[in-house]
Order: structure tokens, then sequence, then C-alpha cells
């Protein structure tokens, strides 16, 4: 099951707060602007135009804008994804 819950939503950005249990995740999709995951808990493999990358706990990747992406939980995991719309 995902779960999410937004902190913050505003005109220049979101913060949302994400939770996936073991083996769930986010199909390939684009975002119109660039977004940083920030990995709270737990392990994830997330793609961005194909190439593979896995994360844990405490490390941080940015997505993109325009770039393909998509993520599947390793274990259960936790994330923050802060997207700035500029």
């Amino acid at each position: 099951m995902v779960v999410s819950k937004t902190i913050i939503d505003k005109k220049t950005g979101t913060v949302t707060l994400f939770a996936f249990d073991m083996d769930q995740g986010l199909s390939e999709h684009t975002a119109p602007f660039d977004a940083l995951i920030q990995v709270l808990d737990g392990e994830v493999e997330i793609k961005i135009s194909g190439k593979p990358f896995h994360l844990k706990q405490g490390e941080i990747i940015t997505m993109p804008a325009h770039e393909p992406h998509a993520l599947k939980s390793v274990t259960p995991f936790k994330m923050l994804l802060t997207m700035i719309r500029s």
C-alpha cells in the first residue's frame, strides 16, 4: 500500500511524505519541474531515463524535469518529495 501526505502545498512548490510497502512503487511518468527525493527509511530503486539508482536511508537524489522516472521499493520505505515549481 502507498500512503502519501502533503505537508506543504504552495504555488511555488510542494513537500509530500510518502510511505511504501515492499515491492510497491510508482510507474514511469514525467513531471514539469525538478523534484528532490530524500529517503527517510528503507531502500528504493529509482529509474531516471532508464538508469537505475539504488538509494538507502539518508540518501538524496534529484529527478530532472521532463525526464521519465519510476520507483519501486526494495524494502518498506519512506521518502520526502520536494518539488519546486519554477
